[in-house]
């Protein structure tokens, strides 16, 4: 095992030496900032059209796991970006990283343009399978259009945020995602209800605003990328085996994607097994979501970072550092997920109002979040495991993870208990996934970790 004084002698891997704590603080806090700003994005677009109508609410609420998904793909590529340039950093090959962070860029791109067009022509099937009514598809449809046709930009910027994240640059990264979300922010109110005389869009105004903010943070994140030491060459990517560099970096973002989205697309099934209790529990369940999506902001802040200072840490066979970030990291999700379960407990009734004032969906919300809140811990520990496996080149755990979390326990709970219990059944199969997640997490972690880390993941890494 490599000592601190036998890494290599590169300035650029600066998370292979120095506490460990202090860089999962220096690291996560700016994390935290970035992903608090994206995620209340989702809240804000909610408190806009929720002022349209409960259709609309409901429509939005349809839309929240799809999207979801759909940007899960992108932090996958991020992710798979982050993976292979922090570790090139930590073995101390600054051409390689430069190499294949050019090419994640690349990848992004492209998988953008891709999954964009699929989306374009696959988006009013989908939300007819997952039962939404017929008052409520057109609602949808005017948000899915523009978001298809723009969601390249999305994937740029995540390619971009790839690159930041390996080389460390955690300020840069949450940087651009202030960006995006602030311009979001302005526009929401403008496109959505309208106001100084312009007139709303409505449901696709949020769609619009979403790409406006996506436009403006790729300007920013390039020029960040000029000013740091990994910028955009796409030259560089001659210079290495692109083969081999792009099986490197796939091995990683492709089983990340799909880890990431897993958990959007269990809950996709849940919303449209809602659907069949009314339009009312569909928009509960979505406003929860939101609310819970931004009380875990930290737990996604820090499963983002840990990916860098494991991922360099492990490249440059500094294991016992990379294993005490992952503790740390670990017992920091207990304590925070439970704190913010008994606040957002306590709280239910006057959070759920911020979204409604209809009977029901005040109802619906907080009976969500009176049983869901409690598995955030579970949850926290889940992310943050991925995020390093994911780093040290063991995506495939991650995913298996991830699919045996939503197809084990998340979709058959919901499914076999329903008749019985109604809506409570979805609320309770999410905790009971988030739990035996967080348990199963913890478990591999050891595994893979400690007890056997192999000679293919120590050389590789």
């Amino acid at each position: 095992m490599a000592t601190e004084a036998e890494t290599p002698d590169n300035p650029r891997a600066k998370l292979v030496r120095g506490s460990i704590a202090g860089h999962l603080v220096r690291q996560t806090s700016p994390a935290v900032v970035g992903v608090a700003a994206i995620m209340s994005v989702g809240v804000i677009d909610a408190y806009f059209v929720g002022q349209l109508g409960a259709n609309e609410l409901a429509a939005i609420s349809f839309i929240f796991p799809v999207i979801t998904a759909l940007q899960s793909l992108g932090v996958g590529v991020m992710v798979g970006i982050n993976s292979v340039v922090s570790r090139a950093l930590g073995e101390g090959d600054d051409e390689r990283a430069l190499a294949r962070a050019n090419l994640g860029l690349m990848l992004g791109l492209a998988a953008g343009i891709v999954l964009g067009l699929s989306l374009f022509a696959l988006r009013q099937p989908l939300f007819a399978l997952m039962q939404a009514d017929a008052a409520i598809l057109p609602l949808i449809d005017q948000y899915m259009l523009p978001y298809s046709l723009g969601f390249v930009l999305m994937m740029t910027m995540m390619g971009a945020n790839g690159v930041l994240r390996g080389q460390g640059a955690a300020k840069s990264n949450t940087a651009v995602l202030v960006i995006y979300s602030i311009v979001n922010w302005v526009l929401d109110p403008l496109l959505i209800t309208g106001a100084f005389g312009i007139e709303g869009f409505g449901v696709a105004g949020a769609a619009y605003a979403t790409i406006g903010g996506w436009l403006v943070a790729i300007i920013a994140a390039f020029w960040l990328l000029e000013r740091h030491d990994l910028p955009f060459r796409p030259s560089a990517v001659t210079k290495c085996r692109v083969g081999v560099q792009l099986k490197a970096l796939t091995r990683v973002a492709g089983p990340a994607a799909f880890t990431n989205s897993i958990n959007p697309a269990g809950l996709a099934i849940l919303t449209s097994l809602l659907a069949a209790e009314g339009s009312a529990a569909v928009a509960g369940f979505g406003a929860g979501g939101r609310l819970q999506s931004f009380a875990v902001v930290p737990l996604l802040a820090l499963s983002g970072s840990i990916g860098a200072i494991v991922g360099q840490n492990w490249g440059a066979r500094q294991y016992d550092r990379a294993r005490r970030a992952l503790v740390q990291a670990g017992l920091f999700c207990l304590g925070y997920g439970l704190a913010a379960a008994l606040v957002l407990y306590s709280l239910r009734g006057w959070f759920a109002g911020l979204f409604s004032d209809e009977a029901k969906t005040l109802e619906a919300t907080s009976a969500y979040l009176a049983i869901s809140v409690w598995g955030y811990a579970g949850y926290g520990v889940l992310i943050v495991v991925n995020g390093a496996l994911n780093a040290i080149d063991r995506a495939s755990n991650a995913l298996a993870l991830s699919i045996s979390r939503v197809l084990l326990v998340m979709v058959p709970f919901a499914w076999l208990l329903r008749s019985a219990l109604g809506t409570q059944a979805v609320y309770l199969a999410e905790l009971a996934a988030n739990l035996l997640g967080g348990l199963a997490a913890a478990a591999i972690a050891w595994w893979v970790l400690w007890k056997r880390p192999d000679e293919k993941t120590a050389g590789d890494a």
